[in-house]
């Protein structure tokens, strides 16, 4: 497994997570969540890169960039919803697609793996705010 961003997984944890995974391939430009649309799945690259894009009044504007470890799909996963972003691959991408439902039996069946897979995403989440934050911030001082 590549760096992850998930880093409180186990080995254990891992080979859990790739028995329900899927591996696909997707090439410059295609989607691999489309903005808007319902998430069934959690998604981890493998190698390549993407950029999380949200649409806008005249043009898509790039918020992020993931890169081989990375995890996308996670806000809809946790709030059982829509995409809140388009993630679009920049090159050639290979993610690990997981069922929501399928992790969700893991979490039910292996509770020590629950602790740690949800413990994992709420620390992704809180270091993508501060970053969020801070270039909130520096937008908001350039315009002054």
């Amino acid at each position: 497994m590549p760096r992850s961003t998930l880093q409180d997984l186990t080995r254990n944890d891992w080979t859990l997570i790739e028995s329900k995974a899927k591996r696909i391939s997707l090439k410059l430009g295609q989607e691999i969540i489309k903005e808007g649309a319902r998430v069934d799945h959690l998604y981890i690259l493998r190698c390549g890169s993407a950029s999380v894009e949200l649409e806008g009044t005249v043009a898509r504007a790039v918020i992020a960039t993931l890169s081989s470890g990375d995890v996308c799909g996670e806000m809809a996963f946790l709030g059982d919803s829509t995409a809140t972003a388009a993630v679009v691959a920049k090159d050639e991408v290979e993610v690990d697609e997981i069922w929501a439902d399928d992790l969700r039996e893991l979490v039910a069946v292996f509770p020590g793996f629950g602790v740690r897979f949800y413990r994992s995403l709420a620390v992704l989440l809180a270091q993508r705010l501060r970053e969020t934050s801070k270039e909130l911030l520096r937008e908001m001082t350039n315009k002054r």
